[in-house]
């Protein structure tokens, strides 16, 4: 990039009126003129006096060009110490110059740049600070969080990526002192260190777990292959859901040998349900058939004439026995099916009670005492009405009364058993 041009300056050109500002002898020595005096800056031999003291104010104002060059620099944001540097060489060097101007204005000139210079100076070194400040922020952020990732982590193919983006990110990271550089960087490698130690350890325990899980898998899928043939429904669908239990509690194994392993112990399972299926559906379709026949029975047994209860009897038990040859049938029809039959069993067995109840021998001769009780009391009554004794005919009648309520009563019985 070219330099910044120069500005018109507020120093006066020399060059323009060269004898304002210095004076030639005839032998050439050249004076400066300031406030304070004169004073020798050269001498002039090759040419006339009046040209050498114009060559001494060119000299001058290439001075101002200069500082203008360097004050623009300043102006455009250029480093500020480099131009500190150059304007200070030109103000310590002002005094013994060799050049005819405006000297007083000159160092005026310079000495406001170099105040200027030094105010960029100071900000640049306060903003290197900060931006230092904010690197080694930066950098010590990344140290924190390298050092929990390194202690906490889990997640290792997430935490092992962001070591690798939290190396990229220092790496963009610049202005940072070496010696604080070099401290965090310690930090950083000590936490990465530790954590691919944490993660070696971790896969290194998950091989083992591996290794374990396929040699016990390798048993419980042996165990469920020997099962798979069983016809014991119960215990063995028991025993296999140990064996899943058991399965899924053995960790996994490296997955080529935990799916080769899956595929035995689920087809083993799998021979042996699909063959209870098989069994429990057949059964079910005897039990089926087997109910069909039991209701065709009970509706015969519900036709058994109960007016002969012997032969009603008789016939219960040929039920029975048919029923029993019949065999089980599905579980949500037993209590139906029970039921019904329990209410035949119960109406012959009525009816045999009831038989036996007007058979009863004890009952027929109460029932004679209390007929033959009524048939005295109303000959009593008969005979005191036919004698004019009409009190004792009424007591008569009465217990005659009691005596047939008693013996209906007794009748009754015997007809309701």
């Amino acid at each position: 990039m070219p330099p910044p041009a120069a500005l018109p300056s507020p120093v006066p050109s020399a060059s323009a009126d060269p004898g304002r500002w210095g004076r030639a002898d005839e032998d050439g020595t050249i004076h400066l003129i300031t406030p304070d005096g004169e004073r020798v800056v050269g001498s002039y031999q090759a040419g006339p006096p009046a040209e050498g003291l114009e060559h001494y104010a060119k000299r001058f104002d290439a001075q101002v060009t200069e500082t203008e060059v360097l004050a623009a620099r300043i102006a455009a944001g250029g480093d500020p110490k480099a131009s500190l540097t150059a304007l200070r060489t030109l103000l310590d060097g002002l005094d013994d110059a060799p050049v005819v101007g405006d000297v007083a204005a000159l160092r005026s000139r310079l000495v406001e740049l170099v105040a200027r210079a030094e105010q960029g100076v100071a900000a640049a070194r306060e903003e290197r600070e900060r931006a230092r400040a904010d690197a080694v922020a930066r950098k010590e952020s990344l140290v924190v969080e390298a050092e929990k990732l390194a202690e906490e982590s889990t997640q290792w193919k997430q935490a092992g990526d962001r070591f690798k983006a939290i190396l990229d990110e220092w790496r963009t990271i610049k202005g940072v002192e070496r010696k604080t550089d070099e401290q965090l960087w310690r930090r950083y490698s000590k936490a990465r260190e530790v954590f691919n130690r944490r993660r070696g350890s971790h896969f290194a325990d998950l091989d083992r777990q591996r290794v374990s899980a396929k040699s016990r898998k390798e048993e419980l899928a042996a165990q469920a292959e020997a099962l798979a043939e069983s016809e014991e429904w119960a215990s063995t669908a028991a025993a296999y859901r140990d064996l899943m239990a058991e399965w899924k509690a053995a960790g996994r194994a490296h997955r080529e040998a935990d799916d080769a392993l899956w595929a035995r112990f689920r087809g083993a399972q799998d021979r042996f349900f699909a063959r209870r299926n098989e069994y429990f559906a057949a059964r079910d379709s005897e039990f089926a058939a087997n109910a069909e026949a039991k209701k065709a029975l009970l509706a015969e047994a519900e036709k058994i004439d109960l007016s002969d209860p012997d032969s009603a009897r008789a016939a219960l038990r040929a039920v029975q026995e048919r029923w029993e040859e019949i065999g089980k049938v599905p579980r949500e029809e037993i209590r139906s099916l029970e039921g019904r039959l329990r209410g035949i069993e119960e109406k012959v067995a009525e009816a045999a009670d009831a038989k036996w109840r007007r058979t009863d021998p004890e009952a027929q001769a109460r029932v004679e005492q209390f007929r033959v009780r009524v048939e005295q009391f109303e000959a009593q009554a008969e005979k005191a009405e036919v004698a004019g004794d009409r009190r004792r005919a009424e007591q008569a009648r009465a217990q005659a009364t009691q005596w047939r309520e008693w013996l209906e009563a007794a009748e009754r019985s015997v007809n309701e058993r």
